[in-house]
């Protein structure tokens, strides 16, 4: 597998994030949203490479550039290419003004809850995560699943899964969103599973999630979850040196080989609030009856 590495400018003014759009590369980025930054060469320093992709792209000056995030992403195009981010949050010095490079056709400033998805590119997508909705109260705490209707594709899905332990090992459970193309919550689900650790969790909220989808119809899935080391492990990139982990990764593999494109994808913890408010809520449940019955 090949590995690159790229630096990455997310800046800000009014509460809104600069965005950039292509004008050229292949297919699936051509006319797409992204965040200003490029590869990071050999002998290049990260700061120094995004100061220069920054006036180059954009004309603006960095005044100030702070080590945000650095994310693993590999590339949906070319599955042996594995890049890593180094985001950065950047203010600008002098002149807010936008003087675009020949790479891109237009820019925007949006806000985060303006940003639809589908004008992103993929690394954009991880790069920003992705805006929350509000999740109904969950009242069952055994295994809960709700749908809400609304009228649209479900070919292609969004799933969002969390499983949290407390003690690992300790009580545990897993808690999955699912959302349509244009990300709108369409069912919520989750099972408490008792004492487990928390990578087990993880792993069981990604099964009980593609289980529902493969019944929903899917035939694509773009699962998104904050566990580096399970989205690592599907995608190939870390082995599997946890025994207890083998039985329920084939069962996943197995149900991957059920649908026509699977990807996994890492996303930070506070973009998957909604699937970790499931796992809360389960847990916070389940501690409440046990103290009702003693």
């Amino acid at each position: 597998m090949n590995q690159r590495i790229a630096v990455r400018a997310i800046i800000r003014k009014d509460n809104k994030t600069l965005l950039l759009r292509r004008a050229k590369g292949r297919d699936t980025i051509l006319g797409k949203y992204e965040l200003p930054g490029g590869r990071l060469r050999y002998g290049d320093q990260p700061e120094d490479a995004l100061s220069h992709y920054v006036d180059q792209e954009t004309g603006l000056t960095v005044g100030t550039a702070q080590l945000f995030d650095v994310i693993s992403y590999i590339d949906h195009d070319h599955h042996d290419v594995q890049y890593i981010f180094i985001l950065y949050l950047v203010s600008i010095a002098g002149s807010s003004r936008v003087h675009l490079g020949a790479g891109y056709d237009r820019y925007s400033w949006k806000q985060m809850s303006a940003i639809q998805q589908d004008m992103l590119t993929e690394s954009a997508k991880i790069l920003l995560g992705i805006s929350q909705q509000t999740l109904p109260e969950v009242k069952e705490h055994v295994l809960i699943g709700k749908d809400v209707v609304i009228e649209t594709s479900k070919e292609h899905l969004v799933l969002y899964t969390d499983g949290g332990s407390r003690g690992n090992p300790g009580p545990s459970a897993a808690g999955f969103v699912v959302m349509n193309d244009r990300e709108h919550v369409i069912h919520e689900g989750g099972m408490y599973l008792g004492i487990t650790t928390n990578n087990q969790a993880e792993y069981q909220a990604v099964m009980l999630g593609l289980e529902k989808t493969f019944e929903m119809g899917a035939r694509t899935v773009d699962v998104r979850l904050d566990s580096l080391l399970v989205v690592n492990q599907m995608n190939g990139i870390y082995d599997i040196k946890n025994r207890e982990l083998w039985p329920i990764n084939e069962r996943i593999r197995s149900l991957v080989a059920q649908f026509d494109k699977v990807t996994f994808t890492h996303v930070r913890r506070e973009f998957n609030q909604l699937a970790d408010g499931m796992v809360n809520k389960i847990l916070d449940t389940r501690a409440k009856t046990a103290y009702t019955k003693e």
